[in-house]
């Protein structure tokens, strides 16, 4: 591009974009902040008004979830998530409860497709001399709380997790046993390793993907510089293709798959604030993705957008707006999609006001 970097923070590490496309994240792992940014028309990031959040010690993986409502940090060096909310300006504001614990050497994170659970890679288990998976229910403010068995056991050195399009299987690269592990997804979310718990990978397994069509796995290979590559089965376990591997260049640490798949459609709706004296206005911000057609209306009976959503499928049509609060008033976005409905409301309220006698 024109301007072909942006600053970060120390030793960028991990980046990560929200599913509207108009946001930006990078992990800095020596300055132990997160890096945020805008995406231009033209793709070009420029840092937010606040550049950058504080993140736990070692922050070496970031991902958002599917809603783009919520952002999960995996701390290295202080064995914890940060957790944080995403603003409709796409500014991160640590959650009431800033880090829920993660096990030894938290060193990536991911989120499933439904956006109701999250797993965590963690290098070492000392007990066990082993690596394991921290596995967490995610609520409906976006906090994390782990799952009744809180891990499973992983190879010595997890260091990548990963889940299929289905948010059936997950699958983890050890570097320490250079091997895959795999898992099935029980439908609360827990992992269970498959009757094959591993499959062979090179040396130094770094990272671990899946591509949008659920059939093919591809795992980067750190100190044997190469790919491998893996079909995936009726029941999620994978195969080693024919070429089992494909060169690739010094120290590959990283892989991803590039393809169209229908992401997570989504909606949010936020009110600001959201109790105010009757005849005061609240501001009403709305946001949808992966959308056809929105509606935005109050319990008041006033429609406030009614549309199509653009040619990315993201519905922002007339936010935000100021709206006079008379009476207790719920706002209600509703969207069609290509499958299930979605929707999402806010609700301002007005003080009540004590008379005495």
């Amino acid at each position: 591009m024109t301007t072909p970097t942006v600053p970060a923070g120390s030793g960028p590490f991990s980046i990560t974009v929200d599913p509207s496309g108009k946001f930006v994240y990078v992990a800095n792992d020596l300055s132990d902040n997160v890096s945020q940014y805008t995406i231009g028309p033209d793709g070009s990031l420029t840092p937010m008004t606040t550049p950058t959040v504080p993140a736990g010690s070692g922050p070496f993986s970031i991902t958002v979830d599917p809603s783009g409502k919520f952002v999960y940090v995996a701390n290295d060096l202080s064995d914890n998530v940060s957790q944080y909310t995403i603003g409709p300006d796409g500014s991160l504001t640590p959650m009431t409860t800033p880090t829920v614990p993660a096990g030894s050497g938290p060193f990536s994170i991911t989120v499933d497709p439904s956006g109701k659970y999250a797993y965590v890679a963690n290098e070492v288990n000392v007990a066990n001399e082993s690596g394991d998976i921290s596995q967490y229910t995610i609520g409906s403010d976006g906090s994390l709380t782990p799952m009744t068995t809180p891990t499973v056991t992983a190879e010595l050195g997890a260091r990548s997790v990963t889940v299929d399009p289905s948010g059936k299987y997950a699958y983890v690269a050890n570097d320490g046993s250079t091997t895959v592990s795999e898992y099935t997804i029980a439908p609360d979310g827990s992992l269970t390793p498959m009757t094959t718990p591993t499959v062979t990978a090179g040396v130094d397994p770094h990272s671990v993907t899946v591509d949008p069509s659920g059939k093919y796995a591809y795992v980067a290979n750190w100190n044997s510089e190469n790919v491998s590559q893996y079909t995936i089965g009726p029941d999620g376990s994978l195969s080693p293709m024919a070429a089992p591997t494909v060169p690739a260049g010094y120290y590959s640490q990283s892989i991803v798959t590039v393809g169209s798949y229908a992401a997570a459609p989504a909606a949010t709706i936020t009110a600001n604030p959201t109790r105010v004296p009757s005849g005061s206005s609240a501001t009403i911000a709305w946001s949808a993705s992966n959308v056809k057609q929105c509606t935005v209306t109050s319990s008041t009976g006033a429609v406030l957008a009614d549309g199509t959503a653009n040619a990315q499928d993201n519905f922002l049509l007339y936010s935000p707006q100021s709206v006079v609060i008379t009476q207790q008033t719920v706002f209600t976005i509703s969207c069609t999609t290509n499958g299930s409905p979605v929707s999402s409301q806010a609700i301002v309220n007005i003080p009540v006001v004590s008379q005495g006698f």
